[in-house]
């Protein structure tokens, strides 16, 4: 799985059914779920990479949890992040590249599940793999001092 087609595969998500996380990712879970899964566990490797890199102070600063209490939800700011990516490659290279642009108060956590439900989807596999990075708040520990 190359980048360019783990953007296309973000592409999938259906916004159309927005309010009903699982429809809003049904079709991207399935896609991969048809793939080998070689292909689900490097989505996940991709996937953990891009919120590892949004995982900054510059990002947390421009939530509005920072603003109104100079200080954030861990979880809450990496669902913020999720979020970032799941509105595809172009918002997430303008977020990247300028922090203040973070989505406000808008999170997608189903997005940490797809790999995990895509592997689980195909017959017979189990979920045994550790992403490529750590997504969990803090752990970019250069991009916080």
């Amino acid at each position: 799985m190359t980048e360019d087609k783990f953007w296309e595969l973000i592409k999938l998500l259906n916004w159309s059914e927005t309010g009903d996380d699982d429809a809003v990712v049904a079709p991207l879970v399935y896609a991969l779920s048809e793939m080998p899964a070689t292909d689900i566990y490097r989505f996940e490797d991709i996937l953990s990479e891009k919120l590892w890199i949004l995982d900054t102070k510059e990002h947390a600063q421009a939530t509005n949890d920072w603003k109104e209490h100079q200080s954030l939800s861990s979880d809450g700011f990496l669902y913020e992040r999720c979020c970032v990516v799941a509105n595809g490659k172009s918002f997430f290279e303008e977020v990247l590249a300028k922090p203040t642009l973070m989505a406000q108060g808008l999170e997608f956590e189903p997005l940490l599940y797809v790999a995990h439900d895509a592997c689980e989807r195909k017959a017979g596999q189990v979920w045994d793999h550790v992403s490529a990075y750590s997504y969990e708040t803090f752990s970019n520990a250069l991009a916080w001092d």
